[in-house]
């Protein structure tokens, strides 16, 4: 299909509403994705419908499970689930980060295994990179995988690994020769459930625990879960983590046509904070704050969506991954700040009957927030790559 406007795009969002009608459940509108693995039957239900369709992944291939659609159909599908409410039950890293990788570097034995359960959302991935001596040096990895003929023998320790404790498969990058630094790293599937696996949550700040310390002792790894070539898993790794940087910004989510962005916190400041006698926001210095947040808010997202073209034209995203992720992970604290300071002495909550859900929400999702600019590599680690990638400036050099 054409990927702009005329009539096969009209019946195409005619298709779409219509299957949306009859599949997603109404008691599920206006919710936000599970975060556990626990789903009610309705979830359990949209899950199912949407993975068998493949349009949580609409523009992956049909071959593996995907909508095989057009870009502009998979916006369609965006614009019309905003429009009823509806989230896509088919997220987490695997369509992040490791799917469109695996889609590019895997063999077509890998890619028919794994990709399939990831369109469905049967099966959950976690991410095995940063480890206690190596976050922002990444390449300093020091998790081995030793060849022992017929399988690989992995033995280190990962850290911050989102979700470890509920995940099924972990993508790792593992050491496979110490003679060299980048080029003795590997990129290899491991099934979880191995022994010699140990995950161990580790609590944040807002009560959570969605990041782990994963131990691999002496685990059994087949070969064939070898990504790539041996000793270049760094050349993978480093377009993944373009993926999920690109992922974590948010810069592709937009809603429905006519749906402000933000809508929700603007009207959070009209219930909290109060109109005055023509109808604007009481508060004449947060209206200006906040309106210059929508404003920075929006131009994001439309760059978001621009240069997500221009990645696809490229066969995938750039560097400019890395300002997208800055940008984004400061339009979201700026939001999570205004939220919590519009809420008043009603967003200093933490338990009890005396706040609602959403309140006591904002005061821990203003807490998360607050590792955004480190989640995914570093506020300057995203710098460095943007001078050296985008704008071509000489590495800086120390005297003395």
């Amino acid at each position: 299909m054409a990927d702009f406007g005329g009539p096969d795009l009209t019946a195409f969002r005619g298709e779409v509403r219509d299957w949306l009608a009859a599949s997603f459940p109404a008691s599920l509108k206006g919710q936000a994705p599970p975060e556990g693995r626990e789903l009610t039957p309705d979830q359990d239900a949209w899950r199912r419908a949407m993975g068998e369709k493949g349009w949580g992944v609409p523009t992956w291939p049909k071959a593996y499970g995907g909508g095989g659609l057009s870009r502009a159909e998979a916006r369609v599908i965006a614009e019309e689930l905003a429009a009823i409410g509806a989230y896509n039950p088919i997220g987490g890293m695997g369509v992040m980060m490791f799917g469109p990788t695996l889609l590019e570097y895997g063999n077509e034995e890998q890619k028919q295994r794994h990709i399939p359960p990831i369109v469905r959302a049967d099966l959950r991935w976690c991410q095995g990179f940063s480890e206690p001596g190596a976050g922002s040096d990444l390449a300093s990895l020091q998790t081995k995988a030793e060849d022992k003929g017929d399988h690989w023998l992995v033995s280190g320790q990962k850290i911050w690994t989102s979700g470890a404790h509920t995940a099924d498969w972990c993508f790792c990058l593992v050491r496979t020769d110490n003679t060299k630094k980048h080029e003795g790293i590997s990129f290899l599937l491991i099934d979880m459930r191995s022994p010699g696996v140990e995950t161990r949550p580790i609590l944040l700040i807002n009560g959570t625990t969605p990041f782990c310390e994963t131990f691999f002792t002496d685990v059994k790894v087949p070969k064939e879960n070898l990504v790539g070539p041996l000793n270049g898993g760094w050349t993978i790794a480093k377009r993944l983590l373009q993926h999920e940087r690109q992922g974590i910004s948010g810069a592709n989510q937009t809603g429905a046509p006519g749906v402000t962005p933000g809508g929700p916190i603007a009207a959070k400041a009209a219930a909290y904070v109060g109109l005055d006698d023509t109808g604007r926001l009481a508060d004449p210095d947060l209206r200006r704050r906040l309106t210059e947040h929508l404003m920075e808010e929006r131009a994001f997202q439309l760059t978001g969506r621009r240069a997500a073209e221009e990645a696809r034209s490229n066969s995938g995203p750039s560097a400019a991954s890395s300002v997208l992720k800055n940008v984004g992970s400061k339009v979201r604290q700026d939001k999570a700040e205004l939220t919590v300071e519009l809420l008043g002495h009603q967003g200093l909550g933490w338990t009890g009957e005396a706040f609602h859900a959403d309140e006591l929400g904002a005061t821990r999702a203003w807490l998360r927030g607050k590792s955004g600019t480190i989640a995914g590599g570093s506020w300057e680690v995203q710098l460095n790559i943007i001078s050296k990638r985008i704008l071509g400036l000489p590495e800086a050099t120390q005297k003395g």
